[in-house]
């Protein structure tokens, strides 16, 4: 990897940390939001075997268009229009209800682009993962068992993108589920 790309990466890294400064996942901890993209763009990397500067930038940035101020505009004029399309492919229209949101990532999920579908897996991966250890606090066993059921078809649509993200997408939600379903009767009956 080139400075140049390595400076690409860190800008966007920047901007994301600075337009996420405030926000706090769903988590009982209230984890810094930051740590989402960076852990999206460091799976990519360390399990996807993927360095190109423009998707482990456009990981960062996957969340910033959803959940900030910030626009598609911005990220055109800051990290050019290859990486704003990337995080547009993965932005939800926050103007739909979330029932539609959700059932529009499984129909869009196999017609992503390759950079996007990438993105998409390891964020997957790494909500599952949270669901699993750090759920949002105001979650029931029944939510968390659709979120995982949701994501898992979402998913589907991504096959054949990149096997060890894909390998570990099962694995994460194997775990999961076995977290999950592994709680005191009185949880279980809840479901």
């Amino acid at each position: 990897m080139e400075n140049t790309e390595l400076q690409f990466i860190l800008g966007a890294l920047k901007y994301a940390s600075e337009k996420h400064i405030l926000l706090k996942r769903k988590d009982v901890e209230g984890t810094p939001y930051i740590h989402h993209p960076i852990r999206v763009a460091e799976l990519i990397c360390r399990i996807g075997k993927i360095v190109d500067s423009t998707v482990l930038s456009a990981a960062l940035l996957h969340d910033v268009i959803e959940d900030t101020d910030a626009t598609e505009g911005d990220i055109i004029e800051k990290f050019g229009e290859e990486v704003a399309g990337i995080v547009k492919e993965v932005t939800d229209d926050k103007n739909l209800d979330k029932e539609k949101r959700k059932e529009l990532q499984i129909l869009h999920a196999p017609h992503l682009s390759y950079k996007a579908k990438l993105i998409k897996l390891a964020d997957k991966i790494c909500n599952v993962k949270d669901i699993g250890s750090h759920p949002p606090a105001k979650w029931d066993i029944k939510r968390k068992l659709e979120y995982l059921e949701w994501s898992k078809n979402v998913v589907s649509g991504l096959k054949g993108v990149n096997q060890p993200l894909e390998e570990l997408f099962d694995q994460t939600l194997a775990d999961a589920r076995l977290k999950l379903t592994d709680l005191p009767v009185t949880e279980l009956l809840t479901i």
